[in-house]
């Protein structure tokens, strides 16, 4: 083998394998292959085609022609098509008139004659063909030539494959430590400015004649920046939980656990416990469900510490083989009618988005009842 081709072809696998798992686009890097490969082919066009799952080959990156060939199919039947699925390298002196390609010649690719087509990729790993074309007349490609493309587009393929694979992994680390901090702003923060703003709801209500009306309206003004901080870090938890890369199903929820902790801060601002009575499995309860069965759960509570008066709260959650149901009860005055078309129009909107069932019951003499039904298929 001629030493500096062999050198050249040593460049060209280290730059390949230096960009893949460098993270750069699998399409920049596909850019580079058939660059490189056509340049130790000394081709006058060089295609890398992936194989699809019906077996049909598609054109992913060119050099050496318009991007009009990008996207170009090749059937299953066709040489390329039969080298993707692991067959042998295949060298053409004309594969316009070679009866093993004539019938596959599509007319963007009429202008070539010498040909050769070797799998991209080696093993259990070929991910398609890359194949190489000279101008019809012009000299075939030698054995040595096609022997250093088979070992580069061999390596190339391995190296893209293991980078992929490579970087699957980073995004779901990556996924991991994002839904870690969304639980922390969900189940720590939001949970801590809820509380810091019943309490300063109470001081309000209980000190009203103690403040001068400019003072009374600017705390007022906080609680009602608590209420969209809240708001905003909820915002933040969808946002950080949206991408959702390779992954198996979101870490399940003990639902019971986190019921417990809000009757256990409503209780605090109350100045008494809420009855909580539980029943079916809880602890398995999927994250996403679990969230909006805690908000609702956290929205009916808050209504009751600010709105109700209430002397007694009770708190059923149940799980069933129709899903998740959970009732707040109180003995108060009745919800506000602003505040029923704000906070709890939310939760409506909310079980709306996820399939579930919402409403309320609500009057000066017998108090308010909120409902929040949720399926967990």
């Amino acid at each position: 083998m001629d030493p500096t081709l062999a050198a050249r072809a040593l460049s060209a696998a280290t730059e390949i394998t230096t960009t893949a798992l460098s993270g750069d686009d699998p399409g920049a890097v596909l850019d580079t292959v058939v660059c490189r490969a056509a340049e130790l082919a000394e081709a006058d066009l060089g295609l890398v085609m992936v194989r699809t799952d019906d077996g049909t080959v598609v054109v992913e990156a060119a050099h050496g022609a318009d991007a009009s060939l990008q996207g170009l199919v090749l059937p299953a039947d066709s040489m390329a098509g039969r080298v993707a699925r692991g067959g042998e390298t295949v060298v053409s002196v004309d594969f316009t008139t070679d009866p093993r390609t004539a019938p596959f010649v599509p007319d963007e690719l009429q202008g070539f004659g010498p040909f050769a087509a070797v799998p991209f990729g080696t093993g259990g790993r070929v991910l398609g063909a890359l194949t190489v074309y000279r101008s019809r007349g012009a000299k075939p490609f030698s054995l040595a030539t096609v022997e250093v493309l088979t070992a580069f587009a061999a390596q190339a393929g391995v190296v893209l494959a293991l980078a992929e694979g490579a970087n699957a992994r980073h995004r779901v680390t990556l996924y991991q430590e994002r839904e870690r901090i969304a639980r922390e702003l969900h189940d720590v923060i939001v949970q801590r400015l809820y509380g810091a703003g019943m309490q300063l709801d109470r001081v309000r209500k209980r000190m009203r004649k103690r403040f001068a009306q400019a003072d009374g309206a600017r705390l007022s003004e906080a609680i009602d920046q608590l209420d969209q901080t809240i708001e905003e870090i909820r915002g933040t938890v969808r946002a950080l939980r949206s991408p959702e890369p390779e992954r198996e199903h979101a870490p399940a929820t003990d639902l019971a656990e986190s019921a417990r902790g809000e009757v256990r801060i409503a209780g605090e601002l109350l100045g008494f416990p809420p009855t909580l009575e539980l029943s079916g499995e809880l602890a398995d309860i999927p994250a996403e469900r679990a969230d909006h069965i805690r908000a609702a759960l956290r929205e009916a509570l808050s209504n009751v510490v600010r709105h109700s008066g209430a002397t007694e709260t009770r708190v059923t959650l149940r799980r069933d083989a129709e899903g998740v149901k959970l009732r707040v009860r109180d003995n108060g005055s009745g919800v506000p009618q602003g505040v029923a078309t704000r906070g709890l129009r939310h939760l409506a909107e909310r079980a709306d988005t996820a399939g579930g069932k919402f409403f309320f019951n609500s009057s000066p003499s017998l108090g308010t009842m909120v409902a929040f039904d949720l399926p967990l298929d």
